[in-house]
């Protein structure tokens, strides 16, 4: 696979980002990878742009790198994006993705804004990655880039793309076992075209799926907010749903079919949703992959599109693909099921940014104040070790105060503060020339 790099950091080679470009060199030898350091060169990139447009040729992914500035991408990342629209460089039917380094702190608008500023330019766009800072020290960060640089090489196919061999799927007429998918809907019986996404989804999927249509089960009536649950998980109404909810989260996957319906998923999701609050704060789900058959334009809803990326983030759970019925550039039911298939066969993670991290935060500090009254969302942080709080970490701490300290004094700040990018940049090095993770 033949990648350009679009390294938007404005330190160049020592940017901690660019690391993780320096990993996947080393690991994955028999990719192509040439750099553009456009961060650091965007005066001379000003002058003369022959260089990305020779670099776009031959490229089959366009791959954004960069640390998230202030919700966004650093201004000199803003500066060559704008150049490349006003120099017309030819990206349109290219693949891009991005990788980014932060503390989670709004990558997801910094991630939207290349997303939307590549499809202006006519790009098909693949999820991006989001890292910490220190991700790449840590041997679960390895893997999880590695992963999903895997998945990444899948989707593009070296020559071919998803899209072009989609006329040429065979499908699969005997079913694995091996993995159980349940697909949840509240398609109508007169809805042809959501019905159609389903067969098709199902027929190209290689694993043995079943359909859960929410029109057929009677609610008694939606969460009311009572907390009967709280303690025991127990919900007031005697409906059944906990015996439906049980047999649809055994699944190793969930996929949600429905047509949009007021900017939304519609009534009877939401109150599927609001009755999972028997489950509380408890990410039960959590490393189960999921996708989305939707019937609708799906691409004029951003509060929707908002909420399903935030749900599989919170939840847990790798949000495969979403296919939609509008048309060019959109995935097909038959790409989501192959994107699906993957994401169960190679156990994907979800990377998670600011609405997982966030969203866990907030729930991590409610939950531990309520334990009182929150008794198994309580149980299920502890046994799960999801009480992270930072006060622990007094290494870190003492150590932060240590170069606070000298760059606070007049006679050690300028012998400490040019070596700090090096200290920063050391532990990166025995990573990556460490060969530490097989491809």
């Amino acid at each position: 696979m033949k990648v350009l790099v679009i390294n938007g950091s404005p330190k160049g080679k020592n940017s901690i980002t660019y690391q993780t470009i320096r990993f996947l060199q080393r690991k994955f030898p028999r990719d192509e990878f040439e750099v553009i350091h456009a961060g650091a060169q965007i005066h001379a990139l000003e002058q003369d742009m022959w260089l990305v447009k020779e670099g776009v040729r031959n490229a089959q992914l366009i791959l954004f790198a960069y640390p998230v500035y202030t919700f966004t991408v650093p201004s000199q990342l803003h500066r060559f994006i704008t150049l490349m629209k006003e120099n017309r460089i030819q990206v349109a039917g290219k693949y891009m993705m991005q990788i980014t380094t932060s503390k989670h702190f709004y990558d997801v608008t910094a991630h939207r804004y290349v997303e939307e500023n590549c499809k202006d330019m006519g790009m098909r766009l693949l999820r991006g990655f989001s890292a910490d800072m220190n991700d790449l020290l840590t041997k679960k960060g390895q893997l999880e880039v590695i992963t999903y640089w895997n998945y990444i090489r899948h989707i593009i196919q070296e020559e071919t793309s998803p899209f072009e061999k989609e006329h040429d799927r065979t499908p699969f007429t005997e079913k694995d076992r091996k993995y159980r998918v349940v697909i949840v809907t509240d398609c109508a019986r007169e809805n042809d075209r959501l019905r159609r996404m389903i067969v098709d989804f199902r027929k190209e999927l290689p694993f043995e799926s079943h359909v859960v249509n929410l029109q057929n089960f009677d609610f008694q009536g939606g969460c009311v907010g009572c907390f009967h649950c709280a303690a025991d998980g127990a919900c007031i109404w005697k409906d059944g749903f906990d015996a439906l909810l049980g047999k649809i989260q055994r699944a190793d996957s969930i996929v949600y079919a429905f047509s949009i319906k007021d900017h939304s998923m519609g009534n009877l999701f939401k109150a599927y949703d609001d009755r999972q609050f028997c489950n509380g704060h408890r990410a039960v789900t959590a490393g189960k992959p999921t996708a989305y058959l939707i019937d609708g334009e799906f691409s004029q809803e951003e509060n929707l599109r908002m909420i399903l990326e935030a749900k599989s983030q919170v939840g847990g759970n790798f949000l495969a693909g979403i296919a939609t019925n509008e048309g060019v550039g959109a995935d097909s039911p038959g790409t989501c099921a192959d994107k699906l298939a993957y994401a169960l066969k190679h156990r994907m993670t979800v990377n998670k940014n600011f609405y997982g991290v966030g969203g866990g935060k907030i729930f991590r500090d409610l939950v531990y104040e309520m334990q009182g009254m929150m008794q198994a969302d309580h149980r299920f942080y502890k046994a799960h070790g999801l009480y992270d709080f930072p006060q622990k970490k007094l290494g870190t701490i003492l150590f932060m105060k240590g170069i606070g300290a000298l760059l606070k004094s007049p006679l050690t700040k300028e012998k400490v503060q040019p070596k700090i990018t090096e200290g920063m940049l050391m532990p990166y090095e025995k990573i990556i020339e460490g060969n530490p993770l097989k491809e």
